[in-house]
């Protein structure tokens, strides 16, 4: 049966046909969801740390109502945080999901495909955090993806054997995989493979920011959302393979084939002592690794092939010309990472740390006590952070990108009572609102039982308008100016939300003059 059934009912079979065979989802709540599609041959055996390899189709109809594995990972606090689900995982991870309202869509809806976060080494399409019904509602076919993670995706072993140049972008060429599959799918599932929009937040902004730099890339999408991430976050070559290094002598394997024939779970335990060592001692972490981002151990490669040698100045060179961008923050992201990585609770220590981030503390602190005099130490430190890793990254994102296309930025200023107020405008507490989730009881851990939904709407309803027509609107919402030349209009979100014009100037300024 399909869409046509009238009216249709819940647990009515949906058929469709994609270019490897068909599919069967399931209606539910005036959605059809398709889960668990498989994008790419399973990256297993030999093809471990090898770009994606096309899959074969399959004779008959294949289910698509349960979700495919998760990519291998460590456990993590965040699963809980976020309302997650204990989840399996395995090697044969690269699958995606589909929502959509109609398959005979006419005219064809708008397509949003969904890269998750989780710093490259936890997460999944699949998570809760991320279900698409209120996109399909919306008049959107929502895509969600995973893609390989930690070392699997992100380890760079060309310095062992250059046949492997390339090994860690492949978590990148895995989302790549994904929207060729868009591209050759969408209209199966009433989408319009021509007016794709990426979107993501966290390492998935980072994703989606760096594929706009990737020829490879080139073609597959046409508007970009990126939240709390930038095209600034892959490492150089050198040090990628540093951390390649690292990761040997912690694993204790010497060779590509020992690394071929290891256990998945060897390789996550060697993935998660580097990464307790870093967050335990992050100012060494820093003075190692010389980034802000050293507390993230895989992450992509500004390799020079896959993606450019300075992915920032590929976006200014036009890289993306005639993608339009939404790129924002939150007001206080770091709050989330200070939960395991407490800040600095003296001057002195405020002071130090400073040092390590900037040739000036002193002036720092200085451009910061002029926006927040009543901070304390531990405040100040949280608002350097969130700058330094999050909103600097993104205004020079949006400066770069706003030379070739529109660029809408934004702020999140709605603060998540639960935990007492811990949590605050941290990193990611936005997300529930663009799913329009927030009356999930799973999430209200994060987000607390009496998160605005008028906010949600709005939120979510500016990204579906971004996605339909190129610019973000919605009911409620003030109207929201692309960056300009001369001036920095930034939409805040917040119960009441309105335009303001570059926000917080010292501290923005005093990172640019420190470039």
């Amino acid at each position: 049966m399909s869409l046509e059934t009238h009216p249709p009912i819940d647990g009515t079979a949906v058929e469709v046909t994609t270019s490897h065979g068909a599919l069967e989802g399931s209606w539910h709540d005036g959605v059809a969801r398709f889960a668990g599609i498989p994008f790419a041959t399973p990256p297993v055996g030999p093809l471990r740390f090898r770009p994606p390899q096309p899959i074969d189709g399959w004779a008959g109809v294949r289910p698509a109502h349960e979700f495919g594995p998760i990519c291998p990972q460590n456990p993590s606090m965040m699963d809980a945080l976020f309302g997650g689900e204990t989840e399996t995982w395995d090697e044969d991870c690269l699958y995606l999901n589909v929502w959509t309202n109609d398959v005979h869509a006419e005219p064809a809806r708008p397509v949003m495909v969904w890269i998750h976060g989780g710093g490259f080494e936890m997460g999944s399409g699949s998570s809760p955090l991320y279900h698409g019904e209120a996109f399909a509602k919306s008049d959107v076919v929502l895509v969600t993806v995973n893609y390989r993670l930690g070392s699997l995706g992100f380890l760079e072993l060309g310095g062992l054997d250059p046949s492997y140049a390339g090994s860690g972008n492949v978590g990148l060429l895995d989302q790549v995989a994904a929207l060729e599959w868009v591209r050759d799918n969408a209209a199966a599932f009433g989408g319009d493979p021509g007016n794709v929009t990426i979107f993501g937040e966290s390492a998935g902004a980072m994703s989606v920011s760096l594929l706009a730099t990737m020829p490879r890339a080139r073609g597959l999408f046409h508007r970009v959302v990126a939240q709390s991430g930038a095209a600034s976050a892959a490492r150089p070559l050198a040090d990628a393979r540093a951390d390649t290094e690292q990761f040997l002598a912690e694993v204790q394997l010497n060779s590509i084939p020992e690394l071929l024939d290891a256990d998945v779970a060897t390789l996550l335990a060697a993935h998660g002592r580097i990464n307790a060592a870093r967050m335990a001692d992050p100012e060494a972490a820093l003075r190692k690794h010389d980034s802000p981002l050293a507390f993230l151990a895989f992450r992509p490669v500004a390799d020079g092939a896959e993606v450019p040698a300075d992915p920032l100045a590929a976006i200014a060179g036009g890289a993306a010309a005639g993608i339009p961008f939404v790129v924002g923050t939150t007001l206080e992201e770091w709050k989330l990472f200070a939960l395991m990585s407490p800040v600095a609770d003296s001057e002195e220590k405020l002071a130090e740390r400073l040092e390590l981030l900037c040739t000036d503390p002193e002036s720092a602190i200085a451009a910061y006590r002029a926006e927040f005099p009543d901070a304390t130490p531990g405040e100040v430190e949280t608002a350097v952070l969130t700058d330094v890793v999050f909103r600097v990254p993104a205004s020079e994102l949006a400066d770069a990108q706003s030379q070739h296309a529109p660029v809408f930025q934004y702020r999140w200023d709605w603060a998540s009572p639960a935990m007492g107020g811990l949590i605050g405008a941290s990193h990611a507490i936005e997300i529930p609102f663009v799913f329009d989730l927030v009356d999930d009881q799973r999430l209200h851990v994060f987000v607390g039982p009496k998160a605005p939904k008028p906010l949600a709407r709005a939120l979510h309803e500016a990204w579906v308008a971004f996605a339909t027509a190129g610019a973000p609107a919605a009911d409620g919402l003030p109207d929201w100016p692309a960056v300009g030349e001369t001036s920095r209009p930034v939409l805040r979100f917040d119960t009441t939300s309105d335009l303001l014009v570059d926000p917080q100037p010292e501290p923005l300024r005093f990172w640019y003059e420190q470039r």
